[in-house]
């Protein structure tokens, strides 16, 4: 069994939804195919929700409208013969009255009204699928996908739930269903937040003990730095969970950071693979030995610095329970922390509350606020600590700035903190110093070959 994921540009067009079909048809072996909404209706429903809420009929209207003239545009350019155009217009036509009927209501339905864009996506699929003579199901993922009320997935009710309907019609080798969507304690509609499509397919892939996860996005897999800020970057053929874990969160969009822990724990290996170029390699993540070396470079913009300067620290116990509860309180995570004696730094990228964490913070000390900064993480295998591994990063950024460091809290990533203006120029600085040989191995093989 296989489970494949295609995100929002896989199915952003015509076009782009028949090369999705065209990849989970390739091979005979069973699959589920996990599908994100349409690109750009997200955002559209979390329009049409805002206007809801603050009771604006005329624009609630006029964005529906708007949105529903794209799915026509759509189904008119996806199908060939009028049957199935009809059927897809009268689903749309459905769905669409269905949030005209929502404007008015003093009920907060946004998860309501995001989900249907997941609900479009799948069932013009599979209806594509139907005209096309390809045996498949479409399954819903709020029958099977359950949060607690802690939003943690439910694992045991997944793979319960999932299992009894996929042995509904065990012969099948296809089934369709929705990412990102599902339902909490209570049975209403909830989400896996933003990128949970990716969360889905791997929790997906460990209910039914899969072969292998499959993430289908517009990118060649992973790379070893941002090309869109630096020139010379290469895909990575290979790489661990806990590097690949490090890069989503700081940074590596290509990836939603939580999905691999479903994958991780079951050992299931994760493909990531370009819908446009299907017969490059991608990257493979999978538990694999050290490279006791740099694999790659991500960065992550939005971060929020905060200072804490404080003379009762000295010889204190306490301390930092006091300073982390008012986190907790706001309900706002840390990414990097570094202490002295005196004095505590740490950073956040939700600054949604900032106003009270600061507020909080005032009575122990001394508070700076700094805005504006990125996170630059540089992933490896750094668990045997060789000698020489902090010397090359820091040497290739002795012309800029630091603003704080972070090394040793994990075996798998030193984290620098530089102002967002110098992020570029750390990205190009730390590629050319940490993959130098890489670049010259390569250019002596063109050589060669030449």
């Amino acid at each position: 069994m296989l489970v494949l994921k295609f995100g929002g540009t896989s199915v952003g067009n015509a076009e782009n939804i028949k090369k999705v079909v065209e990849i989970i048809t390739t091979s005979a072996s069973q699959k589920i195919v996990v599908l994100s909404a349409v690109s750009g209706t997200t955002n559209s429903l979390l329009a049409i929700s805002k206007t809801i809420q603050k009771k604006q009929l005329k624009q609630t209207l006029e964005l529906i409208q708007l949105l529903e003239n794209e799915y026509q545009i759509l189904i008119n350019e996806l199908f060939v013969t009028n049957q199935y155009k009809d059927k897809a217009l009268s689903f749309v036509f459905e769905k669409f009255n269905f949030l005209r009927s929502l404007t008015g209501t003093d009920l907060n339905l946004e998860n309501t009204i995001v989900a249907q864009g997941e609900i479009l996506s799948t069932h013009l699929v599979s209806l594509y699928l139907k005209e096309s003579n390809i045996s498949s199901t479409l399954i819903s993922a709020l029958d099977f996908m359950e949060v607690k009320k802690n939003n943690e997935p439910n694992i045991s009710k997944i793979k319960e739930q999932l299992t009894a309907i996929l042995n509904q019609k065990s012969t099948e080798n296809l089934w369709i269903t929705q990412g990102f969507i599902c339902k909490n304690d209570a049975g209403e509609i909830s989400n896996l937040q933003r990128g949970g499509s990716d969360y889905t397919a791997s929790l997906i892939g460990a209910a039914v003990y899969a072969d292998e996860i499959q993430i289908w996005t517009d990118i060649d897999g992973m790379h070893n730095n941002d090309p869109r800020f630096v020139e010379n970057t290469f895909s990575l053929e290979e790489i661990s969970f806990d590097e690949a874990a490090e890069l989503a969160y700081f940074g590596a969009k290509i990836l939603h950071p939580q999905s691999l822990i479903p994958a991780k724990e079951n050992n299931i290996n994760v493909l990531l693979k370009n819908t446009f170029s299907p017969l490059s390699k991608g990257t493979i993540i999978k538990n694999k030995t050290a490279n006791n070396g740099f694999t790659a470079i991500a960065a992550k913009d939005g971060i929020t610095a905060i200072k804490i300067k404080s003379y009762r620290m000295l010889m204190a116990y306490g301390f930092l329970k006091k300073v982390f509860e008012v986190f907790e309180n706001n309900k706002t995570p840390i990414d990097m922390i570094t202490t002295s004696e005196v004095a505590i730094s740490l950073t956040v990228d939700d600054i949604s509350y900032l106003s009270g964490i600061i507020s909080e913070l005032e009575p122990f000390g001394k508070i700076n606020v700094d805005s504006d900064l990125s996170i630059i993480c540089v992933a490896g295998d750094f668990s045997q600590k060789k000698e020489g591994i902090s010397t090359l990063v820091f040497n290739a950024l002795k012309n800029i700035p630091v603003r704080m460091i972070s090394y040793g809290g994990s075996d798998y990533n030193i984290s620098l903190l530089v102002k967002t203006t110098d992020k570029i120029a750390a990205l190009n600085s730390l590629n050319n110093e940490l993959f130098k040989e890489k670049y010259l191995l390569s250019e002596a093989i063109e050589t060669f070959e030449c």
